[in-house]
């Protein structure tokens, strides 16, 4: 399996369940799922496991940009609310 692949396979699993969630519910699953990703690496790379810590690297950068993308979607969600409670 090539490793775009099963880093696009990661995203959509991650994608149905985000959307499913809260916003705040997603920041944290993603924090957790960085956490996760970083304790993969340090084990992978006491293993001498080379590429599995490439694989790793690449799903902790999409967990990331999964994180990113999700802060700014709840501080955009929290906005609106806040403007609609205003009006």
């Amino acid at each position: 399996m090539k490793l775009q692949t099963m880093v696009l396979a990661v995203l959509v699993a991650f994608a149905g369940s985000a959307l499913a969630q809260a916003p705040k519910d997603t920041v944290k699953s993603d924090r957790e799922a960085v956490k996760q990703d970083k304790t993969k690496i340090k084990a992978d790379r006491k293993a001498g496991d080379k590429a599995a810590v490439t694989a790793d690297k690449e799903k902790l950068k999409a967990d990331k940009a999964k994180l990113k993308a999700d802060r700014k979607a709840a501080k955009e969600a929290k906005k609106a609310e806040k403007k609609a409670e205003t009006k």
